[in-house]
């Protein structure tokens, strides 16, 4: 299964989705992330918080939807976030498409706030991808419309 973490700069919920994906799910799915719009640089506080909490750090860059063209997900999950007004990217290719909005703790001026929202969006991330990693463990031969509705099922858990 192939797994593309979607959102507008690539720069820090999907990225962070990216290195945990990898770590929880090694051996059940190939997985990258992109933006529609890429910062062109990850923010600093992802690569540390990531590292601090011993995922995988290496080969993680801020990259366009372009440069994955040829990845052909599966699964399309969005991680941007509505609720706060932020336009969501459009995967137009043939995927499962979820949507789990997440908030962006990069925009949390105090420092020690900014590491408490890393903090809690790193383990609602672990949280859903491991439940995910269960399921596709589980039922290796999933369909897709029960694929889909597990999707949206793991992206209401906190």
């Amino acid at each position: 299964m192939n797994l593309l973490f979607l959102c507008t700069h690539n720069a820090c919920r999907s990225v962070l989705a990216e290195s945990i994906a990898q770590q929880v799910g090694q051996g059940l799915w190939t997985v990258t992330s992109a933006g529609s719009h890429p910062a062109g640089q990850i923010h600093p506080d992802t690569l540390s918080m990531l590292k601090n909490r011993g995922f995988p750090t290496q080969h993680l860059y801020s990259k366009s939807w372009d440069e994955v063209s040829n990845f052909n997900p599966d699964v399309v999950i969005t991680v941007c976030d509505q609720a706060s007004g932020e336009s969501c990217p459009v995967w137009f290719g043939k995927a499962i498409k979820s949507h789990w909005g997440l908030p962006d703790p990069t925009q949390q001026s105090d420092p020690t706030l900014r590491r408490q929202h890393f903090e809690q969006l790193i383990s609602t991330l672990e949280l859903r991808l491991q439940q995910l990693a269960q399921i596709v463990r589980r039922e290796s031969d999933i369909s897709m419309e029960h694929l889909q509705l597990q999707l949206a099922r793991l992206g209401d858990l906190a």
